[in-house]
């Protein structure tokens, strides 16, 4: 079955750095388009990143601009989420879904607390 499944959160201080990833199984990877999204508590949840199936193309919120950046490597299914000069407004539950229509898969979500 499909199953997305991220790491990589944490608590970090204000200014750092962290990398999440999203480990994809059961599905052909390389094919569906990749997306990060976070909900912070109280908030709605909001697209943060995406990169396409075939050519690469990333797309990023205007908050987190020049300080993200999505990639993936589709040899080893997996979507990465470089998050740098990191604020206390990241902090949130991160997500990554995979989407080709008309499939639609989440994972479960990775805690990210920047806090001092």
């Amino acid at each position: 079955q499909v199953q997305l499944v991220e790491s990589g959160g944490g608590l970090v201080q204000p200014g750092g750095s962290l990398r999440l990833s999203c480990a994809a199984s059961g599905f052909t990877f390389s094919s569906y388009s990749m997306n990060w999204y976070r909900q912070a508590p109280g908030k709605e949840r909001e697209l943060v990143a995406a990169i396409s199936s075939t050519s690469g193309v990333t797309d990023y919120a205007d908050s987190v601009k020049g300080r993200f950046t999505i990639s993936r490597d589709n040899a080893k299914n997996t979507v990465y989420l470089q998050m740098n000069s990191l604020k206390p407004e990241d902090t949130a539950v991160y997500y990554c879904r995979a989407m080709k229509w008309p499939n639609d898969a989440w994972g479960q979500g990775t805690q990210v607390t920047v806090s001092s």
